[in-house]
């Protein structure tokens, strides 16, 4: 898993793209959910890759501080080692990822 930020020269954004790499070779539905979608409202599925990763870029306000994490099939959720920091989720069922842009 990884995590690339590139500033915008002409924009106040951040321009990050994730990569999700499952630990096996099994086709996935991997959806990247966190505090800049409301957590699913609006989906942002990774789009799978020639190498078997996935990935998904968007564009973030600079200066912001986002938690994450991806969503597996419907049923699990993985963090990525990649993350700025980790935050305690509101269930107390783990952390969720922090992304700082």
């Amino acid at each position: 898993m990884s995590i690339t930020k590139k500033a915008l020269k002409v924009r106040p954004e951040c321009r990050v793209t994730f990569t999700y790499r499952p630990g096996d070779e099994a086709r996935h539905r991997v959806e990247l959910r966190g505090d800049f979608n409301d957590w699913g409202k609006d989906a942002l599925p990774l789009k799978r890759q020639r190498d078997g990763s996935y990935r998904v870029t968007l564009n973030l306000p600079v200066s912001g501080e986002y938690a994450f994490r991806y969503l597996v099939d419907d049923e699990h959720w993985d963090n990525d080692e990649a993350a700025d920091g980790y935050v305690p989720n509101p269930f107390g069922t783990g952390d969720n990822g922090l992304l700082r842009t």
